[in-house]
């Protein structure tokens, strides 16, 4: 499979996303932080079977990160990524510098204020803005018919519809399942963070919302009892509770019973790593 074109800069992307355009020719954009794994490729994957040509982006973004979080050893392999890419049929890849992004003087971010409150809104201040911002940078650069983004960071998604429609941006916001290693782990770049102990510790995030929605699947419906089962389940592997929430599956609004379409969100440390997971309900 021949290599993705490699673009650094906006002026490259933008000529780019012109170039598709006049062409009559329809762009999937996958936007990514690199280190890709599985779950980027069921992106991509789904991308070109949508669109004629595919874009990934491979950009850490420090905006959306706190001044105590892992901006600085988030894990990179641009050279794996981009042979990743190429397995993939990638047609381009976006990996500019943070300058790029965010020249000298830069002033102008995008909020997407009620979904980014709660959750890890709440527990990382700033993280959606930060999100949003480079989201509709990419999306102003690339002008992409699509966009596909996994349902693991399942607020980010929906921050980032709510982003295309409210700005009108015209780009159709896909939501992809979660991919999960053979037992249950939600595929993760930061799982590599995980030694073999805690890998197995971390399991405790998924083994919790199963027990959930069996219980769900059996008639319960209350908040708190569902919600309990995951802490029982994280407390049993020492993982230590970041949030876990029962809430509306579109709105993100808390709820005190579930029902079908209600989602069950889970953040915890597993050691110092912080993993997030969430399943539907019904």
């Amino acid at each position: 499979m021949a290599p993705p074109r490699v673009l650094t800069t906006a002026r490259e992307a933008a000529e780019f996303a012109e170039t598709t355009r006049r062409a009559g020719r329809r762009l999937g954009l996958v936007p990514t932080m690199g280190y890709l794994h599985a779950g980027h490729v069921s992106l991509m994957t789904e991308a070109k079977a949508r669109a004629d040509l595919v874009a990934v982006s491979i950009f850490v973004n420090p905006t959306q990160f706190g001044p105590s979080e892992d901006l600085a050893r988030y894990p990179r392999d641009l050279a794996g990524d981009l042979e990743t890419c190429a397995r993939a049929g990638v047609d381009v890849v976006f990996h500019p510098e943070a300058p790029e992004v965010y020249p000298p003087g830069h002033q102008t971010f995008v909020e997407v204020v009620e979904l980014s409150r709660g959750l890890c809104g709440e527990r990382r201040p700033g993280h959606f803005r930060g999100v949003a911002t480079v989201v509709a940078q990419l999306f102003a650069l690339f002008r992409p018919h699509l966009a596909i983004f996994g349902e693991k960071d399942y607020q980010q998604l929906l921050v980032v519809r709510r982003l295309a429609r409210d700005l009108h941006l015209g780009v159709e916001v896909v939501g992809m399942p979660i991919l999960r290693e053979g037992d249950g782990l939600a595929m993760s770049s930061r799982n590599a963070y995980l030694s073999a102990a805690e890998r197995g510790r971390a399991l405790a995030l998924f083994r919790g919302l199963a027990a959930a929605r069996a219980l769900f699947a059996k008639g319960t419906d209350d908040a708190k009892q569902l919600t309990d089962v995951v802490c029982e389940a994280l407390r049993r592997e020492d993982v230590r509770e970041d949030y876990v929430a029962l809430v509306e599956g579109q709105t993100l609004v808390p709820l005190e019973r579930a029902h079908a379409g209600a989602r069950l969100l889970v953040a915890a440390f597993v050691g110092a790593t912080r993993l997030i997971d969430n399943v539907g309900l019904g």
